[in-house]
């Protein structure tokens, strides 16, 4: 008789133990999902900021060479002009 319930009592605790265990394994993978979801999440973020950064960065490099480009080509016309100005006179 006791060998009985002891057998039951095992039986009972290896399908408590089973389930236990099935919940945790759950609940880790949900917990890993989440992580993996929010890590992707954060990394689309972060590449979208440093795009919209390199962008913003090459834009203004382009405003500034063209700028300088544009000062330092009418600077050696404006001496050139003043240049042949002088010349003639």
């Amino acid at each position: 008789m006791l060998g009985l319930l002891g057998q039951i009592a095992a039986d009972n605790l290896a399908r408590r133990t089973e389930k236990a265990t099935e919940e945790a394994v759950d609940a880790v993978e949900e917990a890993v999902k989440d992580v993996v979801e929010h890590t992707t999440e954060d990394g689309e973020q972060a590449l979208a900021e440093a795009l919209k950064n390199a962008q913003e960065s090459g834009e203004k490099l382009v405003k500034e060479v063209t700028e300088s480009v544009t000062n330092t080509v009418t600077d050696a016309v404006t001496h050139a002009i003043e240049g042949l100005g002088t010349q003639g006179q």
